[in-house]
Formats: C-alpha cells, sequence, structure tokens
C-alpha cells in the first residue's frame, strides 16, 4: 500500500518502508493521478452552514449512497461535532462513530483532531491524549487529520505517534494564514518537521477561505518538491475563491481535496463535489465519480437542510473575509458579541484592533482556539476603554505559552501588562500537565459505562457529566441531579443527641 493508500484497502495497515510518496522521496514527479475528493458534508459542512446540529437520524439514510461514490475518504468525526453531539443533540459521539463504522461497508472514515487539545478547547495530559486516539482509531476512524492553532508540532508529537502506532493513516496539518512572517517558506518548513514525525501526508487547512488561487498553487507545489508526500488542501468556500485554488492546486499536482454534496457547499462550507468534477472530466486530473450517483445524493441532502432552517446560515460569498483576512464565523462573532453589548457602532473599531493584536501576539492563525482567543481580546480592548485593562484568562495563558509557541515573536511590553513578570513556558506545554484519566474515571464512575465515557468526561466535564446524568436517568427513570441534591440536603441535616 502506498503512503496515500490505493483504492480501497485497509487503512490500519502500517505504511510499507520505502513506499511511494515517504518524506524524502523526490525521485521524478509521477504522471498526473485522478484528483481524489474528501467528502464533508457529515462533518465539517454541517458544522460550517448549520451550527453543527445535524443529527445521526439523518446522516444513515445517506450512507448507502455516499458507500458507493468512491470518495478517498468520509469526514464524518471530530471537530466540533464531539462538542455538539452532547451538548445541543443528546447523542453519544462514540456510538455515532461506531454507528457509522458500521454502515460504511467500503469508505475510509476521517476526522480532524485539534493535536493536543483533542476535540476540546485546551491542552489534555498525554495519557488523555493517548487514550483518545486509540479509541477513536478502535471505533472505527482510519484517517487521522491532526493540527494546531499555532502550527506548534511539539503540540500534534504524541497524537501522530499514537494514532502511527495504532495503524491509522496520519495526516499532519499546515495551517494556512496570511501574515508578515508566513509564506510559502514557513510553510514548508512546517510540512518538513511533520514529515520527520512520520506522518503519512500533508494537509494544507485554510479554514479562514482566504488563499488565493495562485498562492494555492505555490504552496502546495513546493511542499509537493521539497517533503515528498502526498498532500491534501482543504478550503471553505467563504471568499468565493476555494474552487479556483483547487483547480490552480490540481495543476500543481495536489493528491486529494475537500468538498461538500452541492446542497451542503458553498458559504462558509466546501466548494460543491459535483462542480469539481464536471470542471475535470476528460483532463489528467478526471475525478472517475458518478455525477448521477452525486445528484441523488443532494437531493437528499436538499431536503433534510431544511429541517435545519433555524441554524442555517446560508451560502453568500462573505467579502469581509476577504477585506479582514479573518474567518467568516470570527466576523459573525464580533456582531454577536457588540450587539449584546449595544456596541454595533464599535464594529469598525474592533475591526482594527483585530490586526494590531495580533501582531502583538506573534500572529497566530485564527483557528480554533486561536481565532477565540484573539477574537475576544479584541473586543475587550476596545470596549474596556484601556487595551488590556480586562484580559481573559485565556489571553494570559497564550501570553504564558500554554498554548504553545507562538509563530512569531510576541510584544514583550504587552506580555508584561497581560502576565506580570512571570517567565514564560519554553518545554511543550503538555509537559507540565499531570495525567488525567485515572482522576476522570474516579470523579464519574458512577456514571461512567466505559472507557470512552470517561474520555467524554475528562475532555468536557461539565457537558459530559450532564449528558451521562440524562442518560441514567432515562433508563432508570430517576432523576441524577434530584438524587444527589436530595442527598446534599439529607448530610447538612443536624440531628439531636439521644
Amino acid at each position: 500500500m502506498n503512503a496515500f493508500m490505493s483504492d480501497m484497502p485497509d487503512t490500519r495497515e502500517k505504511p510499507k518502508g520505502g513506499s511511494p510518496g515517504r518524506a524524502g522521496d523526490r525521485s521524478a514527479r509521477p504522471e498526473p493521478a485522478p484528483l481524489r475528493l474528501t467528502d464533508t458534508t457529515l462533518r465539517d459542512a454541517h458544522q460550517s452552514l448549520l451550527a453543527t446540529r445535524l443529527r445521526l437520524e439523518d446522516m444513515l439514510p445517506a450512507v448507502e449512497m455516499l458507500d458507493e461514490v468512491g470518495f478517498h475518504s468520509l469526514e464524518v468525526w471530530g471537530g466540533a461535532t464531539f462538542d455538539a453531539c452532547l451538548r445541543f443533540l443528546g447523542e453519544d459521539p462514540w456510538e455515532r462513530l461506531r454507528e457509522l463504522r458500521r454502515r460504511f461497508k467500503k469508505s475510509r472514515l476521517q476526522m480532524l483532531l485539534r493535536g493536543q487539545n483533542l476535540v476540546g478547547y485546551r491542552h489534555y495530559p498525554d495519557d488523555v491524549v493517548a487514550e483518545f486516539v486509540r479509541r477513536a482509531v478502535g471505533n472505527g476512524i482510519d484517517v487521522m487529520r491532526i493540527f494546531d492553532a499555532l502550527n506548534d508540532v511539539r503540540n500534534m508529537e504524541k497524537a501522530i505517534e499514537v494514532a502511527k502506532a495504532e495503524g491509522a493513516h496520519v495526516q499532519g496539518t499546515v495551517c494556512y494564514t496570511i501574515s508578515p512572517i508566513h509564506g510559502v517558506d514557513s510553510f514548508a518548513a512546517t510540512a518538513r518537521e511533520l514529515a520527520e514525525l512520520g506522518v503519512d501526508s500533508i494537509c494544507l487547512k485554510d479554514m479562514a477561505g482566504i488563499i488565493a488561487p495562485y498562492d494555492a498553487e505555490a504552496v502546495v507545489r513546493r511542499i509537493k518538491e521539497e517533503v515528498g508526500l502526498p498532500v491534501q488542501l482543504h478550503c471553505h468556500h467563504t471568499s468565493g475563491m476555494a474552487a479556483m485554488a483547487y483547480l490552480k492546486a490540481a495543476e500543481a499536482g495536489v493528491d486529494a481535496v475537500d468538498t461538500a454534496i452541492s446542497t451542503m457547499a458553498m458559504g462558509t462550507s466546501q466548494p460543491p463535489t459535483e462542480s469539481i468534477v464536471a470542471a475535470l472530466a476528460g483532463t489528467p486530473r478526471d475525478t472517475g465519480l458518478d455525477l448521477d450517483l452525486l445528484a441523488r445524493i443532494a437531493a437528499y441532502f436538499k431536503e433534510v437542510r431544511k429541517k435545519y432552517r433555524d441554524f442555517d446560515v446560508g451560502t453568500t460569498v462573505d467579502v469581509n473575509v476577504i477585506r479582514y483576512q479573518i474567518p467568516g464565523g470570527m466576523y459573525s462573532n464580533f456582531v454577536s458579541q457588540l450587539e449584546e453589548q449595544n456596541a454595533l457602532d464599535r464594529l469598525p473599531d474592533v475591526l482594527a484592533e483585530l490586526p494590531r493584536l495580533r501582531k502583538e501576539m506573534g500572529y497566530p492563525p485564527l483557528v480554533t482556539p486561536s481565532s477565540q482567543i484573539v477574537g475576544t481580546q479584541a473586543v475587550l480592548n476596545v470596549l474596556g476603554g484601556e487595551r488590556f485593562k480586562l484580559v481573559t484568562k485565556e489571553t494570559k495563558a497564550y501570553m504564558k505559552g500554554l498554548y504553545g509557541r507562538p509563530p512569531g515573536p510576541v510584544d514583550e511590553e504587552v506580555r508584561r501588562k497581560v502576565i506580570g513578570d512571570e517567565e514564560p513556558v519554553t518545554v511543550r506545554p503538555a509537559d507540565l500537565l499531570p495525567p488525567g484519566l485515572e482522576e476522570a474515571e474516579k470523579e464519574v464512575s458512577p456514571l461512567a459505562e466505559s472507557v470512552e465515557d470517561v474520555l467524554s468526561y475528562a475532555l468536557l466535564p461539565q457537558v459530559a457529566r450532564k449528558f451521562l446524568e440524562e442518560r441514567l436517568a432515562a433508563r432508570t427513570r430517576v432523576d441524577q441531579s434530584l438524587l444527589e441534591d436530595l442527598r446534599d440536603q439529607e448530610a447538612r441535616k443536624v440531628y439531636p443527641t439521644p
């Protein structure tokens, strides 16, 4: 099996040494091959368009059709879906994965993992990371795309190591952004670091939808030439440039791209699958996918999407992404936060503050969780009347180095305002964390029925506990929160001595 996986093998087979596409293999460029497509409909598409609300019951009727297409892989898990299952949908994310694995007979299933953040919003101890990755692969994940918001490969090391050991195809990720310190050279350097860790392929991840077509061509070409690994491009259609970026990347030799079925595509989602298939038909990069089958899938999701109209953000191009070079969701969050404070007139001030703050913080790429950290602090700097008069705990942790190494130098005067004379850490942040799995098990043991339940609690304690309590109440018809209140009341009673 080559390093980017042939058509339908078991992807948990470990790549053979010396196979084509391994790091350092710079033999003559092969003839153009069909462009492979990863479908995001069951994960990133609905996360982007429908606030991650797509339920398993609305996925399952489409599984058989999706399984017949011949996608490179289907992204079905990870990102915000884990949290949304527990918090909003009353679904067990692990059971969702197991059920999808049972239904998909031919296709590889893929997930997005936030490095040491897993599918949460902070760094987790190595024992939690290792067990989560093992269980994700064991429950059905074939391809694990691993990224870090700061492109700090130290924060990806443990997940990469364990995923490789478990036999998954490991895709190391380079987060694309625009800044004075980011460019073709820096992205290629990150890709080389990932190759040295033994990843099987590289993903160039344009989470904001801001990569221009000729920039996509340049970055893909450089990584292909220098790193020698297969390259996949992930874009959002927010700016309207993503499909053009895919075409130029295809000309540069990109091996795969991410798309969504047309009725779940565009806007903040990915480019439509059918358009890419049609555009490349009859060329050396012809995908070979069946447009008639894709049309049937599109018709199904057109109807399903109507059920989620209350969450639907639409599919228009957001020019603010191009103007301000920020993710579309970040701009809408600014509007929402300022409306809540009756301060929407300060939006231009926030947008002016953002690039200044980002420079002071070392130009972090704007992806979860750094986009939330930078965005919230920008709003506080404007509304607080004085810059850094109000500072979030996440901004303090960032300035302490607890999220990792910033891409560029941090403004030291700003750092002192935020953390005083405290010295920032220089080690891998997770090295400072004690093991957490055993403690989580102790805390949630009355409710947990599996290691997966313990992991859910370790990642999202309050959200997972509520889910597990409600699950138990549904089975026993006993409200555990009321029962605990009664126990607390009983414990506080004072009885007279006989």
